[in-house]
């Protein structure tokens, strides 16, 4: 990767992260100590949009994968804070919404990532 790439990736990230604040603080607006739906949302569709990207294969010059892959989608998608949430709502005494985070998330977002392939992968290449 030239120096451009490596820019490019790390402002990618940014940007990423920055999506990731704006559509969970718009979808749990006036929610507090509710599930994590926001969270939820956020990773789901970063799991698909990758599936699609991935799933797109050469049709993609490898450093604009790496670039929306890992930066954009890498900044948007977050394990640790559907990790800190189940967390949180278990010390809340909600052991049942802390479980169904964890494992809700991974089922949804591993189905959102095949969906997301089998999509990617209809593109003609």
């Amino acid at each position: 990767m030239t120096a451009l790439d490596w820019t490019l990736l790390i402002v990618a990230g940014g940007l990423g992260a920055g999506g990731r604040y704006l559509l969970d603080a718009r979808i749990m607006r006036g929610r507090r100590d509710a599930f994590p739906l926001g969270i939820a949302v956020v990773n789901v569709l970063g799991s698909f949009l990758l599936g699609v990207l991935t799933g797109l294969g050469p049709a993609i010059a490898p450093v604009w994968v790496s670039v929306l892959g890992v930066g954009v989608l890498g900044g948007f998608t977050t394990f640790s804070t559907v990790s800190v949430d189940s967390v949180l709502l278990a010390q809340r005494g909600r052991r049942d919404w802390a479980w169904m985070n964890l494992l809700a998330t991974l089922v949804v977002c591993l189905v959102a990532a095949a969906l997301g392939l089998l999509l990617g992968g209809l593109f003609p290449r």
